[in-house]
């Protein structure tokens, strides 16, 4: 049973207590998983834990342990990846580094056993069985089409990247030693069983992935072992280790991760540069010269006391600002995240299809939870005003196979209109169904054209 440390009065350590662990018995039904929406995703794979609970007690807060007694959910979590997978897997062109590493922790080291060039099953099989190493698989979800549709759901609910890393480790061995990471970690367990140690954060809330030596994190304030359709929630910075008990013949689990660079302090980041660029435009002040030879020597406390006035300044016009411009996290995220999960050839995600939209049609918009709406500058090099304009990005061509990958080439997805048109789209992000008619737009043209330019996009569709 997990437990954890309390200080206490005196700060000294005193006996260990229960930490929040939740049991669940068998449950019947055909789905184990509501997906039918993203919030009814995340109420059931943290069920019987409350979504109103989990964020007010557990999230960026504290580990929750949700053990299951539940034969239906083991085995569904058992059909997301097995060992038995990575057969045909491996037939269809995985690498080295870039699909697939193979490690084992020693003395609290990583070993890293990783051949060149691709991936053969038999010798990835035969350092598992003899080496007793741990297969990482990079982003499964690029290739098995349940976990796309969990990924897709939960991207959708919270609004940041999801990826995830399934994790193969033999009996009485260990992949990684103790560290922590940069990511809201959810761990699904699969195959077998996996003997977990969490202990108290050294960085709360990290930036970073970081190993961290024995000596340095003390005793674990939870230990505790995951079996199929188990479910272990820890946040960013949370220092854990985790290893196959022996007399087992293996152990597989999903950690499936969210949340990274997704602070405030990110978003601060992201629309600082384009509340100084408006304040910059109505403001003489902050166009003015910095003093000779600032950029040569030390920071000066004029220059301190400076833009410790610009800033005061800049909280002030942010109190009334009614749009923020995103430079980035927006568009990344649209960049970068999975498309709407389909069954098919996905025709209807690239292709327009019902009827055209005219003057006299209603439309309403579909794929909401993939499309974003921002204002931002005008990227276009050619224009030297650098008006604002309104920015649509969606992720609906977005290309599953390269989700997470990193060094995988990308490109943003959309339209960019005049900010004129910024209260006509908002009714249709807004309404369930409008008129064209009674968009906020000086003429019919405008109208027709900008219904006709979401349409030809899959965006809308005329009901």
């Amino acid at each position: 049973m997990p437990k954890k440390v309390k200080p206490a009065g005196d700060g000294k350590e005193e006996g260990p207590v229960p930490c929040k662990q939740v049991k669940l018995e068998a449950a019947g039904g055909p789905s184990p998983l509501n997906l039918d929406s993203p919030s009814g995703l995340f109420e059931s794979l943290i069920s019987p834990v409350k979504t109103e609970t989990f964020f007010k007690e557990f999230w960026e807060q504290k580990p929750l342990l949700i053990q299951r007694d539940d034969p239906v959910l083991a085995t569904y979590y058992r059909s997301l990846f097995r060992l038995s997978d990575l057969k045909s897997l491996c037939s269809r062109g995985m690498y080295y580094g870039r699909d697939v590493n193979v490690c084992r922790c020693v003395n609290g080291k990583k070993k890293v056993l990783n051949k060149d060039g691709k991936v053969h099953f038999l010798q990835l099989r035969k350092d598992f069985d003899q080496k007793r190493a741990t297969i990482q698989f990079h982003q499964p979800q690029r290739f098995k089409d349940e976990l796309w549709r969990i990924q897709e759901k939960l991207e959708c609910y919270f609004g940041s990247l999801v990826g995830s890393n399934v994790y193969i480790t033999p009996a009485d061995s260990q992949g990684l030693p103790p560290h922590y990471d940069d990511v809201e970690v959810f761990i699904l367990q699969l195959e077998g069983e996996k003997h977990w140690r969490l202990y108290h954060p050294t960085v709360p809330l990290a930036r970073e992935y970081s190993l961290e030596a024995e000596d340095r994190i003390g005793r674990p304030a939870h230990e505790f072992t995951l079996k199929p359709g188990d479910l272990l929630y820890f946040p960013r910075g949370t220092v854990h280790q985790a290893d196959t008990p022996s007399g087992l013949a293996h152990s597989t689990h999903v950690t499936i991760s969210t949340y990274q660079s997704s602070s405030w302090g990110d978003f601060l980041l992201d629309t600082i540069s384009g509340l100084v660029f408006d304040t910059a435009k109505a403001d003489v002040e902050l166009r003015a010269g910095i003093p000779r030879q600032l950029l040569l020597v030390e920071t000066t406390a004029v220059a301190t006391r400076k833009l410790s006035g610009f800033l005061r300044m800049l909280a002030d016009r942010l109190e009334g600002t009614r749009e923020l411009l995103s430079a980035d996290m927006k568009k990344d995220f649209a960049m970068n995240r999975l498309p709407p999960y389909y069954v098919g050839d996905g025709a209807e995600l690239s292709t327009p299809g019902g009827q055209l939209p005219g003057l006299d049609s209603t439309v309403r918009l579909q794929f909401r939870d993939h499309v974003v709406l921002t204002v931002g500058p005008d990227q276009d090099p050619s224009d030297e005003t650098r008006e604002k304009m309104v920015y649509i990005y969606h992720s609906l061509k977005n290309r599953r196979d390269t989700h997470m990958m990193g060094n995988e080439e990308t490109e943003a997805h959309g339209l960019r209109f005049p900010l004129s048109h910024i209260d006509a789209l908002k009714q249709i992000w807004n309404s369930s169904a409008i008129s064209v008619k009674d968009l906020k737009l000086t003429t019919d043209e405008e109208k027709q054209s900008l219904v006709l330019s979401l349409w030809t996009e899959c965006l809308i569709q005329v009901v």
